[in-house]
Parts: structure tokens; sequence; C-alpha cells
């Protein structure tokens, strides 16, 4: 059995091998501290049983390592490490074709556990706190602040599109997605692509916007789910800085 580790913090993944090798026979652990990294085994190689995930990676954001992974190997099973405790992100990872979620304050067994039924074909997404009603409306009240143009790129980022893709899409140069990107965080006060969908997923994003024109086809008028989209087979394993 062979289990790749994807996560940047060496010290994390001797720790996650350790503990793996050390309760499951005949365990065999690979390490990757990138998302291209990553992408570039699970193509080369056709003997990986389970991908365990950290979705905060230098090279990819949030969803983007997990649907990149998805497309490189989508019979590899994944299971997604995170430090965040959002229910909303056990829901997200599972939209994105993640088997699995824990926290990363799990304990050894917790995550043996989960290894085991992964593997065996079983999901695990562990009971996490969900956001308070007073979060919920402090989110309503950011996301209106959105330009349309803004609001059409943050749809598309929880639909695990790349800078790239979204620029296609929407006729302009990555270099424009990026700068909507930043300033969605920066509008949003959060640090990352999938703080911001977090935010936006389970009806608050369409409780403080609605509708939104925009060039899109279907963007700007589907609720606001987190669903996947199907990368296009160009950006599969495409890195996104």
């Amino acid at each position: 059995m062979i289990i790749l580790i994807v996560d940047d913090h060496p010290l994390v993944c001797s720790a996650l091998e350790a503990t793996l090798t050390g309760a499951i026979a005949d365990c065999r652990v690979i390490q990757a501290h990138s998302g291209a990294e990553a992408v570039a085994i699970v193509r080369e190689r056709d003997d990986i049983d389970l991908v365990l995930l950290d979705l905060k990676l230098p090279d990819v954001d949030g969803f983007q390592g997990l649907s990149q992974l998805r497309g490189a190997a989508p019979r590899v099973p994944v299971l997604v490490l995170s430090g965040l405790e959002d229910a909303r992100l056990a829901q997200l990872v599972s939209s994105h074709g993640a088997l699995g979620f824990l926290n990363k304050k799990a304990s050894a067994a917790e995550i043996v556990d989960a290894v085991t039924s992964v593997l065996a074909g079983e999901t695990v997404f562990a009971a996490v706190p969900g956001a308070r009603p007073a979060q919920a409306k402090d989110a309503v009240g950011a996301i209106g602040t959105l330009t349309p143009q803004q609001s059409v790129v943050l749809r598309m980022l929880g639909e695990g599109l790349l800078n790239k893709q979204i620029a296609y899409e929407l006729s302009i140069s990555e270099s424009t997605v990026k700068a909507h990107v930043s300033a969605i965080l920066k509008k949003l006060d959060v640090s990352s692509r999938m703080q911001a969908v977090l935010m936006a997923q389970g009806g608050v994003f369409d409780q403080a916007i609605g509708p939104v024109a925009g060039s899109v086809a279907g963007a700007a008028t589907r609720p606001f789910s987190g669903a996947s989209a199907k990368p296009a087979p160009s950006a599969v394993g495409a890195v996104d800085r």
C-alpha cells in the first residue's frame, strides 16, 4: 500500500509518515511538498492508493490543488487535512471530489482510522463547528461590496477554476484576474482564495448580491454552491500562482 502525503512542511510529512507506517501494515509513504510535485507523482505512478492532502500549498490555493489532483488521477481517493475548522469546508472538499476531511488537530488514532476507512471505500467527514450567525451577517455585508465583475470571479473561484480558465471564460488577462482576486481578498478581509470561497458558500453569496450581471453564460445566475467545474484538459495539472 502506497500513500502520498502532500504538505509543504517536511516535519508534518515526517510525523504523518511515522504515524501511518507504524500503525498500518505494509504501508509505504511518498512525500510531495507542492501541488505541482504531487500532480507529477500521480501522473507518473499508477500504484498510489491514497493521497493525504493539505489544502494550503505554496503553489496552489485551496481547492485548486484538490481539483488538479482529481483531474490527474480521478480514481485515487483523496483525504484532506486542514488547519481550518469550518463545517462548510468539509462540504466543499466533498463537492470537489475528496472522500474525507479531517482537521490537523486530529489525534494519530483518528488519522489512522480515517485513512483505513477511506482505503476501504468509506467517506470520512468529521463534524466541525459551523459559522455563527454574526459571522454570516458580516459575510453578507462584505460580499455586498464586491463589484459585479469581482462577484463573477468569486463564483468561478468557488467552482475550482484556475486563473487562466477564469481569464479565458471572461476574455480578460490573467493579470486582471489576479487583480480581481487580490481586491476580493482585501474586501472580504481574508488571506486566501479558499477562505473567500468559504465566506461566500452556503447561500451567503446570493443573500448578499443576488443575481449578478456577468459575461459568462450561467456563471452570474446559478446559485453559489461551491461545486467544482470540470477543468479544461489543457489546464489539468497547471500551477496557478
